[in-house]
């Protein structure tokens, strides 16, 4: 009896020490996996930091190639409104211009032209001109300033300003600069206000 009720304590005493060890193990466990986790939660927030130290740039150089592309397509727009820089786009000019034309044409009963050769007709007012040109802005050539064989009425004013003026008094055949001042209020930003000088040569009078 004195043996058995000295064994029961330590019965007890070791199924004690027993759950002890467990509760310790599983806060070892525990503790381990919190571990874990706050790793993976630094590892994801790592991951995350790099993403965006990626990310960051390449947003930054997709947004400057856009722009970029934004640039060149307004310019290619600008060189297309200004490929005759000079000439009006006022449609009732070119009808009146090409009525003009067509009058002088049934008058004369032919289209003839006065040769470079001749050098003998001098322009005015009211004659149809045949003309090339070149149009510089502080000495260079510019977009829609050079054209060819252009057939123009001197003081229909399908040109700016200035330019039709100083067309009057040449001979056929003659090269001529001429200076002009495109409006403030120019359509294409870029030549508003600017002075710019045109080679001129009449190849022909109607």
């Amino acid at each position: 009896m004195i043996k058995s009720s000295h064994m029961t304590p330590t019965v007890r005493y070791g199924a004690g020490r027993f759950c002890m060890k467990g509760y310790d193990n599983m806060k070892k466990e525990n503790r381990k996996a919190a571990q874990e986790r706050r790793a993976k939660e630094r590892e994801t927030a790592a991951k995350k930091q790099k993403m965006i130290r990626i990310l960051v740039p390449v947003l930054v150089a997709a947004a400057i190639v856009v722009l970029v592309i934004g640039i060149i397509v307004s310019a290619q727009g600008d060189a297309a409104s200004t490929s005759s820089a000079v000439a009006s786009t006022d449609s009732d000019r070119e009808s009146e211009a090409s009525a003009t034309t067509g009058a002088v044409s049934a008058s004369s009963g032919s289209e003839d032209l006065v040769s470079a050769s001749s050098g003998t007709q001098v322009a005015k007012n009211g004659d149809t001109v045949v003309i090339d040109y070149v149009g510089k802005i502080d000495g260079e050539a510019f977009n829609g300033g050079t054209a060819e064989n252009q057939t123009l009425v001197l003081g229909s004013g399908q040109y700016i300003d200035g330019f039709e003026d100083q067309i009057v008094g040449h001979k056929v055949g003659e090269t001529f600069d001429i200076n002009v001042t495109f409006p403030d209020d120019y359509g294409v930003a870029q030549y508003a206000g600017k002075d710019a000088v045109f080679t001129v040569t009449l190849d022909a009078i109607k």
